[in-house]
């Protein structure tokens, strides 16, 4: 009796939360793809999706100023978030609806396991990362980015013939055939998103090892990141009228996006990663493209093409490797930390 609540906490509870995370993200690329296909603009449900998500937080921020009663934050810190705000909302966010607008919440959901490979990079180049390659978690690190980044090629050159085809599109034949030239551009800016995001991670990882006040970061980078994506916005859009919500649609893809995405998400994946880790957290990114596959198909009646499958398998295969790789270096630092706390009197020699 004692270990059944145990094995609910350890096992059941985190999978159950994991596999939630990514139906909600899945849920935010196909319902706002489908407010998208209605006529709103990309730019707009950036704006009001994080002003909302944004003035949900508020009150969670008073709550917590007021019971630490005394914030030191700096202007140093104000400026690392003003820039975190550009990449990781304004920046990224603009880039990836625009990608999904011209593709799909599929390949979208594919690419985005591109990221762990692109963060090995950028780790590398910024001298975060040790690169030695004697090790086979090295080897797998480097070979998983080249596969990763090979898949992205494919589904961005080649999309193939159509593998699924619904009964029923959401989409007019002009519509798709605009949809189908304006693919490249779609993968481009979905692999630029990943970039972004990568960027985004190693800057915030920065920024909270520095000032470890989490509700202080995530509200400050909400707020900074709803100003300049506003402002970005108003020169995008001049339409006037594209700042209108005329459809249900438009109004539950906000809400939806603010409330289970800003506020749900951000707290389930924080206490999957207490509990188990960065590494199990991530071991659930391809279940996104299957939910994405079934999602997409059912409600936005989308083609899946033979390029998009080759591609993502070959990232998924690429993204399994590097974190393998990462997990492998996790272990064997450990394990030194562990016989260096063994045996103190060589730490200072081999330590």
């Amino acid at each position: 009796m004692a270990t059944r609540p145990s094995f609910c906490m350890k096992v059941v509870m985190p999978f159950a939360a994991m596999i939630m995370v990514e139906c909600i993200e899945v849920g935010s690329t196909t319902i706002s793809k489908a407010a998208m296909t209605k006529g709103m603009s990309n730019f707009v449900f950036v704006v009001y999706y994080n002003a909302l998500g944004t003035a949900i937080l508020a009150p969670f921020f008073i709550f917590h100023s007021l019971r630490r009663k005394r914030i030191s934050v700096t202007f140093s810190l104000l400026s690392r978030l003003l820039l975190l705000g550009l990449i990781g909302i304004c920046l990224l966010q603009i880039c990836a609806y625009t990608g999904i607008k011209y593709t799909s919440p599929t390949l979208a959901t594919s690419l985005g396991n591109l990221i762990p490979a692109f963060t090995f990079l950028l780790a590398v180049f910024l001298r975060m990362e040790k690169l030695d390659v004697r090790n086979v978690s090295s080897k797998a690190k480097c070979l998983g980015t080249v596969i990763a980044i090979s898949g992205a090629l494919i589904v961005t050159l080649y999309k193939g013939p159509p593998l699924l085809m619904p009964p029923k599109s959401l989409h007019s034949f002009p519509e798709l055939l605009s949809q189908r030239s304006k693919w490249p551009i779609g993968c481009l800016l979905l692999v630029v998103t990943c970039l972004l995001s990568s960027t985004g991670n190693i800057l915030q990882a920065a920024i909270a090892k520095d000032y470890p006040d989490e509700m202080i970061i995530v509200f400050y980078y909400s707020f900074f990141g709803t100003i300049e994506s506003a402002l970005f916005s108003i020169v995008a859009e001049r339409n006037p009228s594209a700042w209108k919500l005329h459809h249900g649609i438009e109004m539950i893809a906000i809400v939806y996006s603010a409330v289970l995405v800003t506020v749900t998400r951000n707290c389930i994946v924080t206490w999957c990663l207490r509990e188990r880790g960065p590494v199990y957290v991530a071991m659930y990114k391809p279940v996104g493209i299957a939910i994405a596959v079934v999602m997409g198909f059912m409600f936005l009646g989308d083609i899946l093409f033979l390029g998009s499958v080759i591609g993502a398998i070959a990232i998924v295969t690429g993204f399994y490797a590097v974190i393998w790789g990462q997990a492998k270096e996790r272990e064997k630092n450990a394990m030194e930390s562990t016989s260096c706390q063994k045996a103190p009197l060589l730490q200072d020699i081999h330590c």
